[in-house]
């Protein structure tokens, strides 16, 4: 699979806003500890997006249920031939801990974002174009100016009420990620078409495809059926529908 490029589908509200959440977090993890004062300020923009995000007030009930429906269903499966109760346990302690996470915050998740003075006036500015100039914003210049240990700093404690619910997701988001084997499928002229099982609604679709300069998937769908089209990247930079035979991986994760 190292050598497949994945690609995600999310078939319900709730795990699409548990990817968008994911892919954030990613992102601030990736240029919070850099030192350069352009990497500090993406980590910023990109925690003006999260703490949009995560305002919705159902956040934290809709990651507990969540949770609580994982817990379930392992509970469900410790009596079943072939399961190890050692790495079950474990899996359930998981869960049980990141539970306990998000029910100990007082506040909102990244309510403490969202309270600052300093990021609310950034995000006032940001939705200008270019408004998060030096001369629109002084005291961010400023900032950004300053050492790479302070503003890592400020970025960990703006987040500190994110990273219950970025630990939770991530272990949600694993769990679904590995609950059902991939299947090697083929899309004939390049489409590909299926109906989902309604008794056991699937939680998002896994398309993985060889190497970096075949053609990609354009994935849509719903809990009840789902279609792939194949499209390959042109020189130019358009796209073009694929009309050959494509063969791929498919992953229904429906844990």
């Amino acid at each position: 699979m190292s050598t497949h490029l994945i690609f995600e589908h999310p078939l319900n509200e709730r795990i699409r806003t548990f990817l968008r959440i994911e892919h954030l977090c990613e992102r601030i993890n990736h240029f919070a500890p850099q030192y350069d004062a352009w990497a500090s300020r993406v980590a910023v923009e990109t925690l003006l997006d999260l703490a949009a995000i995560t305002s919705r007030p159902d956040l934290k009930s809709e990651i507990i249920k969540e949770l609580e429906r994982h817990l379930g269903t392992l509970r469900r499966m410790a009596d079943q031939p072939g399961v190890d109760p050692r790495a079950l346990d474990r899996v359930m302690s998981d869960i049980s801990e990141a539970i306990a996470g998000i029910e100990q915050l007082v506040d909102p998740i990244g309510q403490l974002a969202r309270e600052d003075d300093f990021l609310k006036g950034i995000a006032q500015r940001s939705n200008m174009p270019g408004g998060s100039c030096s001369f629109d914003l002084p005291y961010f210049h400023f900032w950004l100016t300053r050492s790479p240990e302070t503003r890592q700093a400020h970025l960990e404690r703006w987040l500190a009420d994110v990273r219950p619910g970025e630990h939770a997701i991530g272990l949600i988001l694993s769990l679904i990620r590995t609950s059902s084997p991939s299947r090697e499928m083929v899309a004939a002229g390049g489409f590909f078409q299926q109906a989902l099982e309604t008794q056991a609604p699937a939680q998002m679709l896994r398309v993985a495809v060889p190497g970096a300069s075949g053609p990609y998937p354009e994935i849509s769908g719903h809990k009840g059926r789902f279609s792939i089209r194949f499209l390959s990247a042109e020189a130019d930079g358009r796209q073009s529908q694929v009309t050959a035979d494509v063969p791929f991986r498919l992953t229904c994760c429906i844990f």
